[in-house]
């Protein structure tokens, strides 16, 4: 896709990023099962971690196409540092944006904006995944404050958050028209983490869950009016489905461009392997596959520049750019061959991390339910 000059220079600045500063981490950060706080305090430096935030509220002034650009070239090197970005700026700082009041705005986004703070966005919880109507968590006023109780699972930088977007019931229903959301300081008494996930891939990123022990939430931190945390829930999952995305492209471009390097060096049968026609049909499927998830990714950022509707575009991207990171980098395992298949080798960690994006901020199935119930309706 063809960009102007705005994006292009800001393409550069995170490649250079990437791949100066993150590049020669990937491989401890994934052993390690830790993203450094050096490197956390550089992208808050930089920017990266409130790209379209307003400088009014301390973020970098950006739009959402900085933001995917940023994801994709930080995930191109290592796909825990993308997330760590993608979540805390979509599911985290987005819904305080544009559901938070004056005054919620000016209190919590620009410490999360610096990379004072990292946030998080809790919904998930044991019986409620792809059905997050059913949650149990539940909210009771206590006149002066709200008190929180119950467990959340599959918390994105869970262990490193400061801010969450949490979403409890407050009114007893069996669907989600009960469901409130608020903004929640994780260090709190009563708020516990009780277990880290043990992953596939993306081992730099936390994955917590949390148990909410008669936590205390000042009356106000309700994000947007009671009983409408749904609506807040879907509308930044929309966009958090982008971040995503991006995240999926950045891990197939890494493994594509690592197969291609490999192929070009490797010698078999007196030449490079490149030179074999079956691997370079594979290659050019590869390469369709990332031009096409980039010109989806792009298309519903835009969209959402422009502020018309990208539910169902965003869920594109989605779906076909997750896919799309799976099948190129098991085919970059398999260009590799056995070496592909060794932890001395990137492209095995590409093929842990993609899988994944196939599963996060909504199935592959979810993504087809989305896009459907768009087409029925006629958007």
């Amino acid at each position: 896709m063809l960009l102007d000059e705005n994006y292009k220079e800001i393409r550069d600045l995170v490649k250079k990023f990437s791949d100066s500063e993150v590049a020669p981490l990937a491989m401890q950060i994934d052993h390690e099962g830790v993203i450094p706080e050096s490197l956390v305090k550089k992208l808050g430096e930089t920017g990266f971690l409130g790209t379209y935030i307003p400088e009014e509220y301390g973020g970098a002034g950006m739009d959402y196409l900085d933001y995917a650009i940023v994801v994709e070239e930080l995930s191109r090197n290592c796909a825990s540092t993308g997330v760590l970005v993608s979540a805390h700026t979509s599911l985290c700082m987005w819904p305080i944006l544009n559901f938070g009041t004056e005054e919620q705005k000016k209190k919590f986004l620009p410490s999360l904006a610096s990379g004072e703070k990292i946030g998080c966005f809790c919904l998930s919880e044991p019986n409620a995944g792809s059905d997050a109507g059913s949650l149990t968590t539940f909210a009771e006023d206590k006149g002066d404050h709200w008190e929180l109780n119950g467990v959340k699972n599959w918390i994105t930088n869970g262990k490193e958050a400061k801010t969450a977007i949490v979403f409890a019931k407050t009114k007893k229903t069996d669907d989600y028209k009960g469901i409130s959301a608020f903004v929640v300081d994780c260090e709190t008494e009563g708020w516990n983490i009780i277990k880290i996930e043990d992953k596939l891939g993306i081992k730099g990123s936390s994955t917590a869950q949390i148990a909410l022990d008669k936590v205390k939430i000042p009356k106000d931190n309700l994000l947007g009016p009671p009983e409408k945390g749904f609506r807040v829930a879907m509308a930044t999952l929309d966009g958090g489905r982008i971040g995503i995305a991006a995240q999926a492209l950045g891990i197939a471009q890494g493994a594509f461009d690592y197969a291609i390097n490999y192929s070009n060096e490797r010698i078999q049968f007196g030449k490079p392997i490149s030179a074999l026609q079956g691997l370079q049909f594979i290659m050019a499927d590869m390469s369709t596959k990332i031009a096409a998830s980039r010109l989806l990714i792009y298309d519903a950022s835009q969209r959402k520049n422009m502020k018309i509707p990208y539910s169902k575009q965003s869920a594109h991207a989605k779906l076909f750019a997750s896919e799309a990171a799976m099948w190129v980098s098991t085919k970059a395992i398999q260009i590799c061959g056995g070496n592909g298949y060794t932890k001395e080798y990137p492209v095995e960690r590409f093929f842990r991390d993609a899988k994944i994006t196939e599963i996060y901020e909504g199935t592959s199935e979810i993504q087809r339910v989305v896009i459907a119930a768009n087409e029925l309706k006629g958007k």
